[in-house]
C-alpha cells in the first residue's frame, strides 16, 4: 500500500523556473534523435528519418556527413535512431525490415576516415512486427555491457512474454554475445538477451556516476511516464499496471491497479503524461545547481526539467526552460559541463545551454 501512495504523490508537482540562456549551433539538422561524444568537442548526431549521420565539432562549429551503408528502414516512428561510441567504435540503434515486417536492431561499426566500416548486425529484436511504433532504441555501456532498450511495437501484453525480446531491456556484450549471467540461466523461458521485461516505449537510458546504475525513462499512454532502474530479472508491469495512466481511449489499463504485488516500482511517475525523451546525469561543474541530478526531456511538453537528488533518490521536479526549441529529444554534457540538445523537428540546429 505504501508503493501505490508514492506513486500518486509525486505525480503532482510544481515545476520551478530555472534562468538558462540557449545558444543555436549553425548546424541544420532534421528530426534528429541521437548524439554521443567522439572527443572532448565532437559530437556524432544521427537524424531519424534521413538516415544521415553528422560528425559536428562543437569548438569550431565545423560538420561532415559520415558515410555508411547501414539498411535502416524510416518507416512512422523508426528509422536511425540511437548512437553511442567508444575509442573508434559505434554502436547504433535503428529500424530494420524482413519481409515487410519491422523490428528494432543494433549494428556495431567502426568509425574510420569520415565513414562507417565493418558494420556488422549484432542484435535484432524479435519477432519483427507489422506496424512502425514504439521502437524504443535507446542504449548505454556499463562496463563490457551494452543495454539496449526495446519498445513493445504497440502489442501491449507481448512484453509479459521474457521468450521475446519485444518490450524489454536487452543486456549484451559489446561484441553482440550473450552475458552468462544474464537471467535465463535461472528464469525459466527468458529470452537469452533480455535482462528486464514490462516496458512500454523506453526512449532514455542513462549510467548513474554514483549508484552505477542503469536507468531508463519510459513511455505510458495517457499518464504512468516514469524513470526507473534497470535490474536484473524484474518486471515494470506493461501491459497489466500503467503506473496511474489510462489508454488514450480513456479506458483502464490492464486490471485498473497502479501497482501489483511482484512489479518493481519506477523512481519518479508523471500522470498526465509528459511524453519523457532523452534523460542525462550531470556531472560536470557549470551549473552548481545541477550537480547529480537527472535532466529530462519533455517530447509532449517541450521543456527540459530536472530531478535534483535527495536521501531518498529524486526530489521534485524543477523546470530548465519550456517552448524554446520543441520537442526536447536528446541531451549530452561535455567535460566542460556544458549541455547540449537536440529536438525531435524537422527545421531545427544542435543548441548549447550555458549560465
Amino acid at each position: 500500500m505504501k508503493k501505490i501512495i508514492l506513486i500518486i504523490s509525486i505525480s503532482f508537482f510544481s515545476l520551478q523556473i530555472q534562468a538558462y540562456t540557449l545558444q543555436k549551433s549553425n548546424l541544420d539538422l532534421s528530426y534528429p534523435w541521437g548524439m554521443t561524444w567522439v572527443d572532448k568537442t565532437t559530437l556524432l548526431i544521427t537524424e531519424k528519418k534521413s538516415a544521415r549521420i553528422i560528425l559536428f565539432n562543437t569548438l569550431k562549429n565545423t560538420s561532415k556527413i559520415i558515410s555508411h551503408n547501414i539498411p535502416v528502414a524510416p518507416w512512422g516512428q523508426g528509422g536511425l535512431l540511437d548512437i553511442i561510441s567508444e575509442g573508434d567504435s559505434v554502436w547504433i540503434t535503428c529500424s530494420i525490415m524482413k519481409n515487410k515486417l519491422l523490428t528494432t536492431a543494433v549494428y556495431k561499426s567502426t568509425l574510420h576516415n569520415n565513414s562507417l566500416i565493418n558494420s556488422e548486425l549484432i542484435f535484432e529484436a524479435t519477432p519483427y512486427i507489422n506496424n512502425a511504433k514504439h521502437f524504443g532504441s535507446r542504449m548505454t555501456i556499463k562496463d563490457d555491457y551494452l543495454y539496449i532498450s526495446i519498445g513493445e511495437r504497440g502489442k501491449g501484453m507481448i512484453s509479459q512474454d521474457p521468450s521475446n525480446s519485444i518490450g524489454s531491456i536487452v543486456r549484451i556484450h559489446k561484441d553482440g554475445t550473450v552475458p552468462e549471467d544474464n537471467p535465463y540461466v535461472i528464469k525459466n523461458k527468458w529470452s537469452k538477451e533480455v535482462f528486464q521485461i514490462g516496458v512500454r516505449n523506453p526512449q532514455g537510458m542513462d549510467l548513474d556516476p554514483l549508484t552505477k546504475n542503469v536507468f531508463i525513462s519510459n513511455h505510458g499512454p495517457k499518464g504512468g511516464d516514469f524513470v526507473g532502474k534497470v535490474i536484473k530479472g524484474t518486471n515494470y508491469g506493461w501491459k497489466r499496471v500503467g503506473w496511474g495512466g489510462t489508454n488514450y481511449s480513456g479506458t483502464k489499463i490492464g486490471d485498473g491497479n497502479a501497482w501489483e504485488p511482484g512489479l518493481l516500482s519506477p523512481d519518479h511517475i508523471w500522470v498526465p503524461s509528459i511524453g519523457v525523451g532523452g534523460i542525462k546525469f550531470y556531472e560536470g561543474d557549470l551549473f552548481p545547481e545541477l550537480k547529480n541530478a537527472l535532466l529530462i526531456g519533455s517530447l509532449k511538453f517541450q521543456y527540459l526539467s530536472y530531478l535534483p537528488r535527495n536521501e531518498d533518490g529524486f526530489g521534485e521536479e524543477r523546470l530548465i526552460f519550456k517552448n524554446k526549441i520543441g520537442r526536447v529529444r536528446d541531451i549530452e554534457v561535455n567535460t566542460k559541463g556544458e549541455i547540449f540538445l537536440i529536438a525531435d523537428e524537422n527545421k531545427t540546429t544542435l543548441y548549447k545551454l550555458i549560465p
